[in-house]
């Protein structure tokens, strides 16, 4: 019985590799870049790299293991919620009200919650996970751009 599912998870799983994600970032247009626009610090530009964008921009850099099925639905699907969450290279058409709250949720979500970036994506992505420090200073930045939103 163990050997015959067994074998049909080995099948399922090899046709699931049959299956690719699109891979394809959407275009994105620099003038609307989050970075470019608040030009952050050198040191919050390379956090929100490294940390945010892959999820969060239309600049994803999808890692090795988004082509084994059934782990690249799973990230697929989080690039996708991220995107449309908040993405960094849309930020100039996002009205005022809209920054402003996006700012306030990532202040709340980095610092107070510390839920972002996601624990899987860190594991994975081991540079990604911030330190107290960083997660403050992405913070205090977030807020002192929230201020300045008219």
């Amino acid at each position: 019985m163990k050997k015959k599912i067994f074998l049909a998870l080995l099948i399922l799983f090899v046709i699931a590799q049959f299956f690719r994600i699109d891979k394809t970032n959407p275009s994105a247009d620099p003038t609307q870049d989050f970075i470019t626009l608040e030009n952050p610090t050198p040191e919050i530009e390379r956090i929100l790299k490294i940390a945010c964008y892959d999820c969060h921009s239309n600049h994803t850099v999808y890692p090795w293991y988004s082509n084994i099925a059934p782990v690249s639905f799973w990230v697929k699907r989080h690039i996708d919620n991220g995107r449309s969450e908040l993405n960094y290279s849309n930020w100039g058409n996002y009205p005022a009200r809209k920054k402003r709250h996006k700012l306030e949720e990532s202040v709340e979500m980095v610092v107070d919650k510390k839920s972002m970036p996601l624990l899987p994506y860190w594991i994975a992505h081991p540079e990604a996970k911030l330190s107290p420090e960083q997660r403050k200073a992405l913070g205090d930045w977030f807020a002192q751009i929230a201020e300045q939103v008219k």
